[in-house]
């Protein structure tokens, strides 16, 4: 069997090939970051969720992520993105059946709505908590760029973040008591910071650990990235709105020489990830710090099994309420997830 590298799908007979015992099975966990889609040939809905969750850890509640997924096909521009809450309800309603297990999947989710609508967004924004059925939460806005060519750009101009249409659509964001998610770049992450200050009641949620660059022009700088990234989190995590992802980076670097034809294991994801994440929970503490399992992109690499066992490794001397916070308090209170473990 070849190592899955460089495949656009996940290869589950790969990450089959390695099996673990699963570390704290009674530690209940929320996964604050998935995805479901048809993408590429490949099929990742509420069976293929419900079998990841069954593979071990006590995954109680998960949280939607956005992802293009299921659009209106036609209708207005601004109103297509209304059919992913229209399908993750439904996804919801799957996983409420108790035929999928007993974890309350998709059981909130945040959405896309086109911030450059600045107040105009209000209507969609509407649309979406009604369409969720009470389950929408809050929107992401999708800001990475970079100059290099070699980097791929998810926005269309620098700076999106700090659009005056965008921060337009953030206050209505904050008025109607929604959150916000930041997906960008290890170099943009003082924007973030920015929008903080201008809206220190508003929870802003950074992804990936603020997707520190290590390929393009960043290759072979790794330390120079690191040290860069490590002093825009500390200056982010002074603002005591924003809460931090723990996830979504790099396992093998092109550089590594180990054996590829197996998955990688737990304590090899937890070795490549951990300087990262302890620099996250160091500088937001746990209350402010979640870990996301990003599947299914994180499954072209690992398992979800050995995703959740590399973070209990990681947070293997935390003490007992700090691992509430990072597995399960934070998310809950980000994403104002109630009543989940005594359903």
């Amino acid at each position: 069997m070849a190592a899955n590298t460089g495949q656009a799908s996940p290869d589950d007979q790969w990450l089959a090939m390695l099996q673990e015992d699963v570390l704290e099975p009674d530690l209940p966990i929320i996964d604050p970051h998935h995805h479901l889609w048809l993408r590429s040939g490949y099929t990742y809905l509420m069976p293929e969720l419900a079998a990841d969750l069954a593979s071990g850890h006590n995954i109680v509640a998960t949280v939607y992520a956005e992802c293009h997924s299921m659009y209106r096909r036609d209708g207005p521009e601004e109103q297509r993105s209304l059919g992913e809450t229209e399908f993750v309800r439904g996804q919801a309603a799957m996983s409420s059946s108790g035929e999928f297990g007993a974890t309350r999947a998709c059981d909130v989710m945040f959405g896309n709505v086109d911030l450059t609508l600045g107040g105009a967004a209000e209507t969609i924004f509407e649309q979406h908590i009604e369409a969720s059925g009470g389950r929408f939460r809050g929107v992401r806005l999708s800001s990475g760029w970079h100059a290099d060519d070699k980097i791929a750009n998810v926005a269309a101009q620098p700076q999106l973040l700090l659009d005056p249409r965008v921060k337009e659509a953030v206050a209505v964001v904050k008025r109607l008591g929604l959150s916000l998610d930041c997906w960008l770049y290890h170099p943009q992450i003082d924007e973030v910071a920015q929008l903080a200050d201008a809206h220190p009641d508003l929870t802003i949620i950074l992804n990936h650990v603020g997707s520190p660059i290590l390929g393009g022009p960043y290759r072979g700088r790794t330390d120079e990235v690191f040290n860069q990234w490590k002093a825009a989190i500390i200056r982010l995590s002074k603002r005591e709105n924003v809460f931090v992802k723990l996830g979504a980076l790099p396992i093998r670097m092109p550089s590594y020489e180990g054996d590829r034809s197996l998955p990688p294991s737990s304590q090899e994801v937890a070795a490549a990830w951990q300087p990262w994440m302890e620099t996250c929970i160091e500088a937001f503490g746990s209350a402010r710090s979640m870990y996301e399992s990003n599947f299914p992109v994180q499954k072209r690499w690992c398992s979800y099994q050995v995703c959740w066992n590399a973070f209990k490794r990681i947070s293997a001397g935390a003490s007992a309420a700090e691992k509430t916070d990072l597995f399960f308090g934070a998310a809950a209170r980000a994403y104002r997830i109630e009543n989940v473990l005594s359903a």
